[in-house]
């Protein structure tokens, strides 16, 4: 019910995650994430497995940024160009972005608005894509089971995180 005062302010909404989340996410977060998806609300994605494929399954009508489209090129490049695509496409709506990491942020990565910054081989495409984010001002919201940049805990949904204090003041009035 909590995440759904959060979601209901965004008519966008982008996921991204973890391709195992299995063992680390609990299906409870991913289920909650999209149980508070407004009715109508546009949702975009990535074409990866696990926390990709759950929320494409969700939402069949969801606008998947699918590196073999051709549309970002081939190779690893390829799917950071779609991972940045994917971010500038919520941002420009002023959407929230939702990420489930399954790991622990790569060392040295930390949020700024140039995806070189963000996207400089560290191994993970779902900290990158939320450092690319938080970077270029997107409301976020996180769910992890580590810490996350000093976001702020959503008061009542242990292990979800938000870079809005608004959110999370709006929360704890209820």
């Amino acid at each position: 019910m909590q995440l759904q005062e959060i979601f209901k302010n965004y008519s966008t909404i982008g996921f991204s995650g973890a391709r195992s989340p299995a063992g680390v996410l609990p299906p409870s977060a991913l289920s909650s994430a999209a149980a508070a998806v407004p009715s109508g609300a546009r949702v975009v994605v990535g074409c990866q497995r696990g926390v990709d494929a759950f929320f494409r399954q969700c939402f069949p009508k969801a606008e998947v940024f699918a590196v073999a489209s051709g549309k970002w090129g081939s190779g690893k490049g390829a799917y950071a160009a779609r991972s940045i695509a994917c971010v500038n496409a919520v941002a420009i709506a002023g959407g929230l972005w939702v990420s489930f990491p399954a790991s622990e942020c790569p060392p040295g990565l930390l949020p700024s608005p140039k995806s070189s910054k963000c996207f400089s081989g560290g191994g993970s495409g779902t900290w990158a894509s939320l450092a690319y984010a938080l970077g270029c001002g997107v409301a976020c919201l996180v769910y992890s089971p580590f810490g996350v940049w000093g976001l702020e805990s959503v008061p009542g949904d242990p292990g979800w995180f938000s870079s809005s204090s608004d959110a999370s003041q709006q929360l704890s009035l209820f």
